[in-house]
C-alpha cells in the first residue's frame, strides 16, 4: 500500500486564535498511520491566516477522510478543505 499526501486548508474561526495552538492542537489530533509534513501559513482577509499542513497519510479507502474529520472537531477550527492531493 502506498502513501498518499495532501495539502488541507484549515481555517481558524477568529484572527485572535495564536496559530502556534492550533498547529499543536491539529497534530495532536491526527488519526493513526497520518502525520504531517510541514505546514505553510497563508494571509486570507481581515486579519485572517489559514494553515496549510500537507499530511502523509496511508493510501486506504477511506483516504483523507479521517483527518479531515479529526481537524474539524479541533478547538479553534472554523473549516477544514482538501487543496489537493498526490500519491507518493
Amino acid at each position: 500500500m502506498g502513501k498518499v499526501a495532501a495539502k488541507i486548508k484549515v481555517m481558524p474561526n477568529s484572527p485572535d486564535i495564536d496559530l502556534d495552538e492550533l498547529q499543536e492542537r491539529l497534530e495532536n489530533s491526527l488519526p493513526e498511520g497520518a502525520k504531517i509534513n510541514g505546514v505553510e501559513r497563508k494571509d486570507v482577509a481581515f486579519g485572517l491566516v489559514a494553515l496549510f499542513p500537507t499530511v502523509i497519510v496511508p493510501d486506504d479507502a477511506g483516504g483523507t477522510e479521517a483527518v479531515e474529520e479529526a481537524f474539524a472537531e479541533v478547538d479553534g477550527v472554523e473549516s477544514v478543505s482538501v487543496e489537493n492531493v498526490g500519491r507518493i
